[in-house]
C-alpha cells in the first residue's frame, strides 16, 4: 500500500493510542523484576529453603516457562480474539503473584513452584498475545515501532517501579514485597482496562486452523526470522552478561556497593529517555542501521568501563547512561522488525509474503504468536545462558567475591566479553540489513 506523505500522517495512530497500547507493559514488567530478582532471596531468607533445592526448583519451573511460550504462541494465534487471552491470563499473573510474594512457614518447596507455575502461565500467556496483538494493530514499518516503543518504554517505567517500591514501602524486604504484591492486581487491573479500551482497532483475523507444530515448525523455516534471531540471540548475551555481573563490578571493581542502586536507576531511566530518539532515528536511517549505531554506542560504553577503577563512580555514571541509552534500541528495534515480519510473512505490508502457514488474516497467513512465542523463549534462555557462561568463567580465571587481587579477572569478563558479542551481532546485522527490514 502506497501512501504520501500528507497521506501517511492523516492515518497516523493518535499519541493516547498508542499510550493506551503501551500502558499494559508496566504491569507486566513490574511483575518480571521481582520474581527473577528477589524472590530467591525471600525464600532463603523468610522460608528458610535451602540453596540447592531453590536453584532446581527454580531452574525446572524456568524451563517450563520457557519450553511453554511457543506452544502459547500457537494457541493465541488459534483464538479468535486475542484480548481475551489477555483477561484470561492477568488473573493467574495476579494470583500468582500474591502467592509468590508471600511464602508460607510450611510447605514452602511446593508452595514455590506451584505460585511460580501460575505466574509464568499469566505472564507469558498475557506477554505473547500481548505482543502479537501489537503486531496487527499497526498499518506499516512506522506504527508497529511507535507502538513498540510504547509498550517497552512502560515496561522500563515498570522495572523502575518495581526495583523502588519494596523499600519505599518498608526496610523488611519481606514485607516491602509483600506490599508490592498487593498494590499490583490493581494497578494491572487499571492498567489493562486503559489498553484493552483505549488501544486502536485491529483488522479482522481469521484464527489458525492447521496443526500447531507444524506452524511452529514453519515459522523456523523463514529465513529472515532465523536471521533476526541470530543477531538477537548474539545481542541478548551480550545484554545478559553484564546484567549478570553489574553487582560483582561495582562492589570489588569500583568499590562502591553503596551506588548500586543509583547505577541501575539511571540505566532504566536511560532507557526511557532515549526511546523517542531511537524511534526519530529509525525513521529516517532505518531500524536496523539504527540499531547498530546503538550496539557501537554499547561498544564504546564496555570500552571505556574497561579502564576504570576504585572511586570512579561518575565515569561509571557515563557508562550506564550510555549502556541504559542503547537498551531502549535493543528493547525496541528488534521487536518492531519481528512485527514487520510477522505481518510480511501475513501478505498483509508493502513486501511479498514469505512462507507458508495455517493462520490467516484477510484471507491470508498471519503467525505473530507463534513468531513472538519462539522470541521470547530465546529472550528467557539469553538470560539462562549468560549465567551460566559468566559465572563458571568468572571462577575459572580466579575470581573471588571481595579479593581484591582478582578484581581484574572479573572486569575482563564484565567489559570485553560483552564487548565481542556486540561486536558479533552489529557485523551479523551489518551483512543481513537488507533482508532484516524491507522498505
Amino acid at each position: 500500500m502506497n501512501m504520501n506523505p500528507a497521506q501517511a500522517q492523516a492515518l497516523s495512530l493518535p499519541r493516547r493510542q498508542l499510550l493506551a497500547y503501551g500502558a499494559l507493559g508496566l504491569p507486566l514488567a513490574m511483575a518480571a523484576l521481582p520474581v527473577y530478582v528477589h524472590v530467591p532471596r525471600l525464600y532463603a531468607e523468610a522460608a528458610g529453603m535451602s540453596l540447592g533445592l531453590l536453584g532446581g526448583l527454580l531452574l525446572a519451573a524456568r524451563l517450563v516457562d520457557a519450553v511453554i511460550d511457543p506452544l502459547l504462541g500457537g494457541w493465541s494465534d488459534r483464538a479468535a480474539n486475542r484480548q481475551r487471552l489477555i483477561l484470561l491470563a492477568l488473573p493467574c499473573l495476579a494470583l500468582g503473584m500474591l502467592a509468590l510474594l508471600h511464602p508460607p512457614a510450611s510447605s514452602a518447596p511446593l508452595w514455590l513452584f506451584g505460585s511460580m507455575l501460575l505466574t509464568y502461565f499469566g505472564f507469558s500467556l498475557a506477554s505473547v498475545a500481548y505482543q502479537a496483538w501489537g503486531a496487527e494493530l499497526g498499518r506499516d514499518a512506522g506504527e508497529r515501532t511507535r507502538l513498540t516503543a510504547s509498550r517497552e518504554g512502560f515496561g522500563l517505567l515498570g522495572v523502575v517501579l518495581a526495583a523502588a517500591l519494596p523499600g519505599l514501602l518498608s526496610s523488611d524486604l519481606a514485607q516491602g514485597l509483600s506490599g508490592l504484591a498487593q498494590l499490583f492486581p490493581l494497578l494491572l487491573l487499571l492498567l489493562a482496562v486503559w489498553t484493552l479500551s483505549g488501544s486502536p482497532q485491529a483488522l479482522a483475523r481469521t484464527p489458525a486452523s492447521g496443526k500447531l507444530l507444524g506452524e511452529l515448525r514453519a515459522v523456523l523455516q523463514d529465513r529472515r526470522f532465523r536471521r533476526l534471531l541470530a543477531v538477537f540471540v548474539v545481542n541478548g548475551i551480550a545484554a545478559a552478561l553484564p546484567a549478570t555481573l553489574v553487582l560483582f563490578y561495582v562492589a570489588d571493581v569500583l568499590q562502591a556497593e553503596a551506588w548500586s542502586g543509583a547505577f541501575l536507576a539511571l540505566y532504566f531511566v536511560s532507557g526511557v529517555a532515549f526511546l523517542p530518539l531511537w524511534v526519530s532515528l529509525a525513521r529516517r536511517f532505518g531500524r536496523v542501521r539504527s540499531w547498530i549505531a546503538s550496539m557501537l554506542v554499547a561498544i564504546a560504553s564496555f570500552a571505556w568501563a574497561w579502564g576504570l577503577g576504585a572511586g570512579d563512580v561518575w565515569p561509571f555514571a557515563v557508562v550506564c547512561l550510555l549502556s541504559g541509552a542503547a537498551l531502549g534500541a535493543d528493547l525496541t528495534l528488534p521487536a518492531a522488525l519481528l512485527a514487520d515480519i510477522s505481518e510480511f510473512r501475513a501478505g498483509t505490508g508493502d513486501a511479498p509474503a514469505a512462507g507458508g502457514g495455517e493462520s490467516v488474516r484477510n484471507g491470508k497467513p498471519a503467525q505473530a504468536g507463534a513468531y513472538f512465542g519462539w522470541w521470547n523463549l530465546v529472550a528467557k534462555l539469553n538470560l539462562a545462558l549468560a549465567a551460566g557462561l559468566s559465572l563458571p568463567l568468572l571462577e575459572s580465571v580466579g575470581y573471588r567475591p571481595g579479593v581484591a587481587e582478582t578484581t581484574a579477572a572479573l572486569a575482563a569478563v564484565y567489559c570485553l566479553l560483552p564487548l565481542l558479542f556486540k561486536t558479533c551481532a552489529a557485523w551479523l546485522a551489518w551483512r543481513w540489513r537488507n533482508t532484516l527490514e524491507v522498505s
